[in-house]
């Protein structure tokens, strides 16, 4: 039997590690020169994945979402975030990819976690798109089909 209290309490628990998190990757980004601007995007992409996306079946903490970043950007938010399309996966990759290089630069990960990460994004990013492309077009016979 699922017990929702529970699942809430490590939801919380795991909420505020990320805030930290979050706060250590602003600050990581603006000591890069980005501008506000840039900052607030990575951190609402980041902050989308891993309070939203990683907490949604189960509580999972960030180092779980360098192994989900595939059913996420392949699957996930192809077909349940309304605004994907293939420039906002780009974008949304490389914002998940600076936070667990911020991460790794901070001993939160180790090198082989990120390099696996990066691995994922280079290797599919080029079929997450197409996929995106497809499920967005609305000429296509059934976008469902493919999936």
């Amino acid at each position: 039997m699922f017990d929702y209290e529970k699942y809430e309490e490590e939801c919380v628990k795991i909420r505020k590690s990320n805030a930290e998190l979050l706060t250590l990757f602003e600050a990581d980004l603006t000591t890069k020169g980005l501008s506000q601007k840039t900052v607030r995007s990575h951190l609402s992409n980041v902050d989308f994945y891993v309070n939203e996306y990683l907490l949604r079946e189960e509580p999972r903490p960030m180092e779980n979402g360098v192994s989900m970043i595939d059913m996420f950007l392949g699957y996930f938010f192809i077909r349940k975030c309304t605004w994907s399309t293939p420039q906002t996966i780009k974008g949304t990759a490389a914002s998940i990819k600076k936070f667990y290089k911020c991460m790794l630069d901070h001993g939160r990960i180790p090198k082989i976690d990120y390099d696996f990460l990066c691995s994922e994004i280079r290797d599919n990013m080029e079929q997450w798109q197409a996929d995106c492309a497809m499920y967005n077009d609305p000429c296509a016979e059934n976008p469902f089909d493919w999936f």
